[in-house]
Order: structure tokens, then C-alpha cells, then sequence
């Protein structure tokens, strides 16, 4: 059986974004079985216009040079990469009902569901990260 990692994404900031996709698609290479789910500000980590330009903490903006010149994606095509490999997307529901958010609202092919969905997936899980 596959090792299962659970990542759960409660902020959207830029920085955010590359600790949760990086890790998401490290353990899909690795032929792990991984699944997000994106609650609160982590909503915005996928939300198709959203993504585009998530916020940098004052002061870092020297690392979106730096992440161009290493090659490093930019988050959209981080997201697709990730969905590619397998990696499954959960949005969570409450959340999107408190902030009136449509499943349309976000990158195609994501669950919307609960926590209970969450917890069915991570009670198995070898690794449980929170971003």
C-alpha cells in the first residue's frame, strides 16, 4: 500500500503556496498518495484569479526575483503540476459557504467537502503537515 501524506493549507500567501505544492509534489514523485485540503486562506492557493498573485511578506519581494531565476513555476503551474501527478484537492466547504464561494470560483477538478472528508483521507496518513 501507498504511504499517504495529508497536507492541510490554512494561509495563502505566496511563500504558502510553494511549501504546500512542493511538498504535495515531492510525495506524488515518490509515488505517494497525497491530498490537499484548502480551508480559510488556503482558499486562495487555488482559487483561479487568486493564485495569480498571492501576497509576499513586506520585505521579501527580492525572492520573487530569485525564484524566477532559479526557473521555480509560478503557483498556477505548480497547482496543474500537482493535479497531474494525482494529488487530490479538497476545498473546504464551511469555509467556502462563510465566504460565499462557488466550486467555479476555483481551478478545475477539486473536491468541495468537509472536514469529515479531510479526516477519512488523513486517519491513514504516514504524514500530516499543516501550511
Amino acid at each position: 500500500m501507498n504511504k499517504r501524506v495529508a497536507i492541510i493549507a490554512s494561509n495563502g500567501g505566496l511563500f504558502d503556496a510553494y511549501k504546500v505544492f512542493n511538498i504535495a509534489t515531492a510525495a506524488a514523485a515518490t509515488d505517494q498518495e497525497v491530498t490537499v485540503f484548502f480551508t480559510f486562506e488556503g482558499l486562495n492557493l487555488i482559487h483561479k484569479e487568486a493564485y495569480k498573485e498571492l501576497p509576499i511578506l513586506e520585505g521579501k519581494e527580492h525572492f520573487e526575483e530569485g525564484f524566477t531565476k532559479a526557473n521555480v513555476p509560478v503557483i498556477p503551474e505548480l497547482v496543474a503540476m500537482a493535479q497531474e501527478m494525482g494529488v487530490k484537492f479538497i476545498g473546504c466547504q464551511m469555509t467556502m459557504d462563510v465566504m460565499g464561494l462557488e466550486k467555479e470560483a476555483f481551478v478545475d477538478g477539486i473536491e468541495v467537502g468537509g472536514a469529515v472528508t479531510f479526516l477519512e483521507f488523513a486517519k491513514d496518513a504516514d504524514v500530516t503537515l499543516t501550511f
